[in-house]
This record gives structure tokens, sequence and C-alpha cells, in this order.
């Protein structure tokens, strides 16, 4: 349709067609897994609307592929624990500080070993919070609020976070037992993967006027991005769901072309009970990105001698890039109401939309594009485009194309050190395994990634940010 617009035509069995927003070269590897047939499959479910979609950091998934996007009506629409992924509420979160990178480098191994020690990383790692079933309920249904009441927040936090960081529908009752007893002490957790912690510095300022509104003010200047989500709380709970929908809905599994599609219809009992635990585990992940952010603050603190406030760690924005949420968008002309899945894609919400955050109402929605590790990272801004086509969303990667296994077959820890040491990167680690699968050469590349969403109109470029240090489980 266009160097960067591709559209696979309805056909057969399909309610819509699939669109895909990439460059040739990017397709070029997205058409190297089955993204494109996932997208052809997600778009035979019931109550889909306009196409489904694939970002350009599109790659292989469960189910749906990662950076996928599908919108239901709220009617005759469907919840799909394989469109949301199961680290629900996976996201990103970006801190700026009043630090240059010339003041931080003499004391950058100091900061980076004290966050290490506060921030527990790695699989099946625990927090230093230890909640009651009673701490733990109130945090899960209230979100970040309940960080705000006992300490861990800023009051301003509230207003620079997706959705305020809190879904209103969720509800424990909805929640195994053994997602809780996985969850109860994992809040402040980094966890293993592509989870990472970043020391950061502005690198090139694209939008001066735009990015001091956000707190971006020179090249240098020292940033904290925090990349995790819902841990083994989330994951338990996609984990049961699929596995109650599958015996459940026995008749629909046998029609689907992928049984990993299993779904329950929105406004069934099973799609409601999985709504509210889907939004329980979002504010828990809202509320894990916020504790790690405390103890980033109490870090610094330690390092500087000084308070947080001093050290200007506001937050600048938090995203959401596995989830579901209920949405207004124009299909043919009308405002309608739909379940807008989200699977590896960023909300990209243009300047005005009513759901934006007061701080951001006039400008738009900050959306953050992370690299992989030891390549730049982005920070955007939805544009009124993304809207019409998109559902108001754009890229949260650079998108995997090599297999852990593969990275680890192909590359080795002391080179990957080695290299990017050579690069200015400090990096800590709980595994070695850990560093060897989220090499760089086993991502697409996030300048390109990045520059298909400008050019697409879906977001724009304000801010390029570069790593310095990165902790990693």
């Amino acid at each position: 349709m266009s160097d960067y617009i591709w559209e696979i035509p309805q056909e057969g069995n399909m309610n819509v067609p699939v669109r895909i927003y990439a460059s040739e070269k990017l397709l070029e590897k997205i058409r190297e897994d089955r993204t494109l047939q996932q997208a052809v499959n997600v778009s035979t479910l019931p109550g889909i609307q306009k196409f489904a979609v694939v970002m350009p950091d599109g790659h292989e998934g469960y189910g749906f592929p990662i950076g996928g996007i599908a919108a239901f009506d709220i009617n005759e629409g469907i919840l799909t624990p394989g469109g949301i992924g199961f680290d629900i509420n996976c996201g990103v979160r970006i801190l700026r500080t009043n630090l240059t990178h010339n003041e931080i480098k003499d004391k950058l191994r100091q900061i980076v070993e004290t966050i290490f020690k506060n921030v527990p990383a790695g699989v099946g790692e625990t927090g230093k919070l230890k909640l009651s079933f009673g701490q733990f309920k109130e945090a899960v249904e209230e979100g970040v609020r309940w960080a705000e009441r006992e300490g861990y927040a800023w009051k301003k936090d509230l207003y620079r976070i997706e959705s305020y960081g809190t879904l209103e529908n969720a509800n424990i009752e909805a929640v195994s037992e053994i997602a809780i007893r996985r969850g109860i002490d994992q809040l402040g957790t980094l966890g293993s993967g592509n989870h990472f912690l970043e020391i950061q510095v502005v690198d090139k300022i694209y939008d001066p006027d735009i990015a001091k509104i956000m707190g971006i003010e020179e090249e240098g200047q020292v940033t904290v991005m925090i990349h995790t989500g819902s841990r083994g709380f989330g994951h338990q709970i996609g984990s049961d769901y699929i596995a109650l929908l599958t015996k459940k809905y026995r008749d629909v599994v046998k029609k689907l072309p992928d049984r990993e599609l299993v779904y329950a219809p929105f406004n069934s009992e099973d799609g409601q009970k999985y709504w509210q635990a889907m939004a329980a585990a979002a504010n828990f992940a809202w509320n894990n990105r916020q504790i790690i952010t405390y103890w980033v603050r109490k870090s610094f603190e330690s390092v500087f001698k000084t308070d947080a406030e001093n050290l200007g760690l506001q937050l600048i924005y938090d995203v959401a890039h596995n989830i579901a949420k209920i949405e207004e968008h124009k299909i043919d002309g009308k405002t309608r109401k739909l379940i807008v899945h989200r699977k590896g894609a960023t909300r990209a919400f243009p300047a005005g939309h009513p759901e934006l955050v007061e701080e951001y109402k006039n400008i738009g929605q900050p959306v953050l594009i992370p690299g992989s590790m030891g390549t730049a990272s982005y920070i955007l801004l939805g544009l009124p485009k993304a809207m019409e086509l998109s559902f108001g969303s754009s890229a949260h990667g650079a998108g995997r194309m090599m297999s852990r296994e593969a990275a680890k077959r192909k590359y080795k820890y002391g080179e990957v050190i080695d290299k990017l040491g050579k690069m200015g990167i400090l990096v800590r680690s709980t595994t070695k395994e850990g560093v060897v699968e989220e090499v760089p050469e086993a991502y697409k590349d996030i300048d390109e990634v990045a520059g298909v969403t400008q050019e697409v109109g879906i977001s724009k470029i304000i801010v390029r940010l570069r790593p310095i240090a990165v902790i990693k489980g």
C-alpha cells in the first residue's frame, strides 16, 4: 500500500484484513517466522474490527504475534489471554534526573551495585517487601494508589502513569491461590529474560520544546529506564485461564486455527473473571515498577548523599505493552466501544485524547520504545494518525529475531561483555546466560523500528537515549 504499509487482503475465514507497518528490510525479518500466519489467525476471531495489526517489531508469540494489536466489539467480541501475553502489563517506565554523564561517571559502578542490591533480579527472585494477604489484596486491587499511600510513590507519580496506574475492575477473587503465592513476595523485583534496568544518557533531542515538557533539557542528561511486568503472578493468571478456557470451550478450540487463541466472550462469566484477574495483574505490574522506582531513588540518595527530589528523579511516564483496554474508536465513521488487545504494543494516544493524564493532554502521550542491550532507546509522542492506523498504538521495542537458544549457541559471555565495555556500557547480571540471551544481535534494528513508526505517522521521535549501564536477571 506504500513503502511502509502492507496488507494481507481478507479471504477465506478471515473477518478482516491484516495490516503490517514495516520497511522492506523489517518485513523480510518478520516473514522468517510465523508472525504473519499468526496475524491471519487473529483476523478470524469473532467480533474483530477493521484489521489485525502487526507493528514493525513484530515477531512470533503465543497465539498472537508479539507486536500485534486487535480490537473487538464490546458486545459481540472476545477476550483472549493469547492476545495479552503471560507477562500481563509488561511495560516500561522512564525517570529523568538533574544529573549529567560527567557528574555520574565516577560513581556509576557504585550506583549500579547499590541498585543491584536493592532490586532483586532473576528467575523466581523475591523482593524486600513482606506483605500480608490483606496488603497484597489492596496492592493488586488499588494499583499505584496503594503504593502512594504506603510511601513508595510521590503523589505526582500517579499523573505520569498510563491509566494513573490503576485498572478499577481488578478483583483478587478472580485469581488463584497459586498465583497469589507466586506474587505475594515479588513486588519490587526485576525478573529475567528481556527485563532490565538501564541507566542512560540523552544522546539526541529532536524536539527541544516537547522534550522540555517531559523534563529532558540537554544532551548528556541522565535517565533511568525500567522494563518489567507482573512476574510469576501474571504468568500464573495467564496459565490458569488458558487451561480453564481450553477445558471449558472445547467446541471453540476445535474450530480455531490455533488452540493458543482460545477465548471467552467478553460478556460471559469467564470473560469477566479473566478481565478482573488481568486487571489485578496489571495493577501488580504498575506497583512492581513503582517499588523498583522507590529503590532506585533510595539508591541514588545513598550514593549522592542528597534526597531524590534534589536529584530531580521525576517520573516522565510509564506505559503498558501487554494489556487489554476498553476504549472508544471510530469504525466506519461511528464511535464504538472496543476491547483493544495490545501484545507487545504501546498505547500512543494523541494530544487532546480524553484518557490522557493532565500532564500530557496538550502534547500527546509519551511512547517508550526501548532498544536491546547496548543499543539506543527512544521517547516518542503519540500522533492523531495512530487512532486511524493502529487503534492508537505504536511499537514496543526492537523485536526479537533470534531465539534465546540460538543466541547462546552463537555468542560467548566474555565476548559480549568485552564488546559492551568497549561501547562504554557497564553490565551487571545475575547470570551469564541472561546477558548472552539478550545480545543486541538477537534483535531487530531499533533505529529502523522507531523510524518506521514516525514515517507511517503513528508516533513522532522526540529523544534518543543510549545506555551507560545495564542491570539484568
